[in-house]
């Protein structure tokens, strides 16, 4: 017996019906991050060589190099606030092989603090995840007569102006956080700038400086050759391997005055989501092996896993945080 035509029709229908699927499957499989990155990769760093970003960008670039198995270069363009490397990653590939890493200022306060920025950071930034987090020690020296925050910020009250601080520019997380401990104290103290870092913490160790906002990496050799003291940090809780250091609320300071550091890398606004979530992937894989964590200790940094969802909120709490301290502090560049 001859099958019917309505079942032809039928049997045609399921046919076609399988190989559209199939199709589809296969246009799923050929999607640009299955194969990606096709060629080398570039991550333009803002940052000095030696420093404590630079080193995170070459740990990651060796451990993305063998991953991908393509080569993984980092690029340093120092200078201009960021804004040499920020041009240049502007001008760069637009399919995530140009990766440009960020620190927090370039992100979150630059867009209040500068008049006119050469970049908007919705418009030309994808931001993919971030690196690493670091927070803040006031760093005093070590024959210093403060003992606590509340010392400290009692001197300041009884002699207005008079006390100073330091940090490498204007608009880094350690002038704007010194500037949000002014404020959050109705204290007035001098901002002086140094041109190194290392300048900077030598001059607290001596004596020239009253204190600094500094981290484990860049004030923590003099910490440790007893030449500066941690006299709190500004973190809601302490640090592991400083559990001697009281958070600035334990020590008589205000709560509120967190200060934290971290970098993130973007990419092209143009880049496929799929390139965008496999580097989001392979970078966090890369960051939880196991000696990522002491490697990035040496520079005072801890990983830093929250959701895209979770990021996204921190980043705009960071923004408020910062263009509040701007605005108080009547900064302007």
């Amino acid at each position: 017996m001859q099958p019917s035509n309505k079942m032809n029709r039928r049997q045609a229908g399921f046919a076609l019906g399988a190989l559209a699927l199939a199709s589809m499957t296969g246009l799923r499989a050929q999607t640009p991050a299955s194969n990606w990155p096709t060629k080398p990769v570039r991550i333009i760093n803002p940052f000095p060589v030696g420093g404590g970003p630079d080193g995170t960008s070459r740990i990651l670039s060796d451990k993305l190099g063998r991953l991908w198995k393509q080569s993984v270069v980092v690029e340093n363009r120092p200078g201009g606030n960021g804004f040499i490397a920020i041009n240049e990653f502007k001008r760069g590939a637009t399919d995530g092989t140009d990766i440009i890493q960020l620190d927090n200022v370039h992100i979150a306060a630059y867009p209040a603090l500068f008049k006119k920025l050469p970049y908007d950071v919705e418009k030309d930034f994808k931001i993919v995840l971030p690196l690493f987090r670091t927070y803040f020690f006031v760093c005093v020296p070590n024959n210093s007569p403060y003992q606590t925050m509340a010392d400290l910020i009692a001197d300041a009250k009884a002699r207005p102006g008079e006390l100073n601080y330091g940090s490498w520019s204007v608009g880094n997380p350690v002038h704007l956080g010194s500037a949000l401990l002014e404020s959050l104290t109705d204290t007035k103290m001098e901002h002086v700038i140094f041109k190194e870092t290392s300048q900077l913490y030598q001059s607290v160790a001596n004596g020239e400086l009253n204190f600094a906002l500094g981290s484990s990496g860049t004030a923590g050799p003099l910490a440790r050759s007893g030449k500066l003291r941690f006299l709190a940090v500004m973190a809601p809780e302490r640090l592991k391997g400083f559990e001697d250091v009281p958070t600035i609320a334990e020590s008589g300071g205000p709560a509120d005055a967190i200060v934290t550091g971290w970098n993130a890398f973007a990419v092209s606004p143009k880049t496929p989501d799929d390139v965008v979530a496999k580097i989001r992937q392979d970078v966090t894989k890369v960051l939880r092996e196991p000696d990522v964590d002491p490697k990035y200790q040496t520079f005072g940094y801890v990983s830093y896993f929250p959701t895209d969802a979770e990021f996204q909120q921190f980043m705009q709490e960071e923004s408020k945080r910062f263009s509040n301290v701007i605005r108080r502090a009547n900064i302007s560049l």
